[in-house]
């Protein structure tokens, strides 16, 4: 169930659902704020280790909050392409869980405030200090994969109204105003279509029969830019 808001921002944006704008039937919904909670954190990411089949506490919680912080922080972005101010207070969102605890959507509560990046900066340290500690790992890395979210998530919301310069550009004002650890978005132009220039490893790689990214860091650039000239022109 969404709120009035939120509905009417999904109504501005083609494919809202598949964007994570509108809850499917049948997930499990948690206050968001449990997410800045370090003891859940531990035991969501214990319950993960069945599914994922890897004990290494730094790759659960770096691909947890890959994941989740794509849904997290999802309805503000959106709210910034469609011009309808959505909350980033983790106190007025929830997320839904799909079966095995992959987060599959979030709903805002209410209305943003006057400064989305206080709001984003709050929610983000919060959540990224709960995962480090939960993981045992620096919380620097975490803040990276908040960029690439950003990133992807205004990018992937320029596809969808037919604006991506207008949607990407607002991504480097954005992080600027959230500060530092953040750091700057960067995007490439590859065969026409544009990508996030990844300033993070998710470490999906490092689980269960999952390959690495195609626009992976850590794969060597030209290798990298091949894999995203095929993926434009399956586009």
């Amino acid at each position: 169930m969404t709120t009035p808001e939120q509905t009417a921002v999904a109504g501005r944006i083609p494919g809202a659902g598949a964007l994570g704008l509108l809850v499917p039937a049948g997930t499990r919904v948690v206050p968001a704020a449990v997410l800045a909670d370090p003891g859940w954190t531990a035991e969501l990411l214990a319950a993960r280790a069945r599914v994922q089949r890897t004990t290494d506490r730094r790759v659960l919680a770096t691909v947890w909050w890959y994941s989740v912080s794509s849904a997290l922080l999802t309805p503000a972005l959106a709210g910034l392409v469609a011009g309808i101010p959505l909350s980033a207070r983790l106190a007025d969102l929830s997320v839904s869980l799909l079966p095995g605890l992959q987060p599959i959507a979030a709903v805002a509560a209410g209305g943003g405030s006057r400064d989305l990046a206080d709001d984003l900066r709050g929610s983000i340290g919060a959540v990224t200090a709960a995962v480090a500690e939960a993981g045992r790992m620096r919380e620097r890395p975490l803040w990276a994969i908040a960029t690439d979210t950003v990133a992807n998530r205004l990018l992937a919301l320029g596809e969808a109204v037919g604006d991506v310069e207008r949607a990407t550009g607002l991504a480097a004002p954005l992080v600027s105003a959230v500060g530092p650890p953040l750091p700057a978005p960067r995007y490439e132009d590859v065969a026409g279509r544009r990508f996030v220039r990844r300033s993070s490893c998710c470490l999906v790689d490092r689980t269960a029969g999952m390959p690495t990214c195609a626009s992976c860091p850590q794969r060597p650039p030209e290798e990298r830019r091949a894999l995203l000239e095929a993926a434009a022109r399956w586009r």
